[in-house]
């Protein structure tokens, strides 16, 4: 998710083929969720599951079909998101297993190396609340900045402590930042559109965020379950499955870094 990740047609579901495999019912975004979920199908009908996707372009039906009982899971969304929705709807959702994140990086604009930042120097980050944060904790993770004590998911520029270098922050939506990159010594972006502005997490970004970071740990995308179907037979298989060797290798081969395996 980048907030939240993937958009995609309404309905793309597929009937078991072998009548004694047992089905799992999951609600979820098209990228990169219900590729995932294609290849746990795979994996997941030696085991005697039937795995059947259905792709939903909007963030509030894949958890309306949940909490009503009529899909056993859903797989898009984090776990800030799901609290958020519960307080909200009075749902009565809880996360099930944690399965991938998508991280933040920090790509090269005008300059190559954050050695070579110097006082005025532009870095271009995203304006929305949370993806500011995000932002935020990057360039201080690598030295750019110092925050504020307490500052963390919810920082902004006004929360910046030391500024080192004199740089800039430049506060755009988030679509809009990776237009800039040639107009600014660097640019901060998450996974999606670092995808979409062409650039590659492993080969591009000069820092991303680690799977124990603060941010990759709160906004792991997550197999959310209605309360008391968490230890269920067929979504801890699910779990297992997603969380196997086998996936996170086809997660890793298939993203390139903009997308990783939760540890």
């Amino acid at each position: 998710m980048g907030l939240l990740a993937g958009c995609g047609s309404k309905t793309e579901k597929k009937a078991s083929e072998t009548t004694d495999l047992k089905p799992i019912k999951v609600a979820a975004s098209a990228t990169p969720h219900s590729e995932i979920l294609e290849k746990a199908k795979e994996i997941l009908a030696k085991k005697g599951w039937d795995l059947q996707v259905t792709v939903f372009n909007d963030y509030v039906q894949p958890n309306e079909v949940v909490e009503s009982g009529a899909f056993d899971a859903n797989y898009f969304q984090h776990v800030p998101y799901m609290n958020s929705y519960n307080e909200e709807k009075g749902t009565h959702l809880v996360d099930a297993g944690d399965i991938h994140y998508e991280p933040f990086g920090i790509y090269p604009g005008t300059k190559k190396s954050l050695k070579d930042l110097a006082k005025g120097d532009v870095i271009a980050v995203p304006n929305d609340t949370t993806n500011e944060a995000r932002a935020l904790l990057l360039l201080q993770d690598n030295g750019v900045i110092t925050l504020k004590d307490g500052a963390g998911l919810e920082a902004t520029v006004n929360d910046i402590k030391d500024n080192p270098y004199g740089i800039k922050i430049e506060e755009l939506e988030a679509a809009q930042v990776s237009r800039v990159v040639k107009e600014v010594a660097f640019v901060v972006l998450n996974g999606n559109y670092a995808l979409e502005a062409g650039f590659s997490v492993k080969k591009d970004a000069i820092a991303y965020e680690k799977s124990d970071s603060e941010a990759a740990k709160t906004y792991v995308n997550i197999i959310a379950v209605k309360k008391g179907n968490e230890n269920s037979e067929g979504i801890k298989a699910l779990v297992d499955v997603l969380k196997s060797d086998e996936v996170k290798k086809f997660i890793n081969d298939k993203y390139d870094g903009a997308v990783i395996p939760f540890q």
